[in-house]
């Protein structure tokens, strides 16, 4: 199955800024990117990396660039599709090839994954006349977009493709649950797990 998987260089992740400087951020969105490819590389997928700038790494997929908005550069890469297509978020960490593999095979001319807060973490699209739309709450844009085509959809629910990491409370899952990189590239920079309070939350040693 064919895979684009947008990527975003030009100052990832800003909202993780409390925890991560502008360089370890996009250091980070590196390492998360290398973790979701690792795990396609596990399955039917044939990837291509969607990026808004030349990557800075290697990567052992093509890359194609455009520094459109999302929603734009997505259309542009699956329009005209005659077989199946899948979008897969790059910042998903926690992702595994079983995981990756469960969408593949659910069935539904449009399949979706939500994420949290809204927003759409995956897509497989079997159905020619299926677009994108990443603006705002896209989960609720892209059901309605398949009732205007008449398409039948499948949503998977799945704990490894819901969480993609926006905050610095979202690191709180990749330390306890990622597979990957991810994970020790945190410990590395002393990023751990904070659990003096109430809730657990991140700290970071000095």
């Amino acid at each position: 199955m064919r895979v684009v998987v947008p990527f975003g260089t030009h100052d990832p992740k800003t909202r993780l800024s409390p925890i991560l400087d502008a360089d370890e951020r996009a250091a980070f969105s590196r390492v998360m990117l290398t973790d979701v490819l690792a795990a396609l590389a596990n399955t039917v997928a044939d990837p291509t990396v969607l990026a808004t700038a030349p990557l800075d790494i290697d990567v052992d997929v093509p890359v194609t660039v455009d520094d459109r908005p999302l929603t734009t550069a997505v259309n542009a890469a699956v329009a005209g599709a005659t077989t199946p297509v899948a979008v897969v978020m790059a910042d998903l960490p926690l992702v595994t090839p079983a995981a990756l593999s469960r969408l593949f095979e659910t069935g539904g001319d449009v399949v979706l994954v939500p994420g949290r807060a809204g927003g759409t973490n995956a897509i497989v699209s079997r159905h020619p006349d299926f677009r994108t739309d990443y603006h705002g709450t896209s989960f609720l844009d892209h059901l309605a977009v398949v009732r205007e085509i008449g398409a039948s959809v499948g949503v998977v629910d799945s704990y490894r493709l819901s969480t993609d990491v926006d905050e610095p409370a979202d690191l709180v899952e990749v330390l306890l649950h990622g597979e990957g990189e991810a994970g020790a590239w945190l410990r590395e920079q002393g990023v751990r797990i904070d659990r003096s309070g109430d809730r657990v939350g991140i700290a970071r040693d000095d």
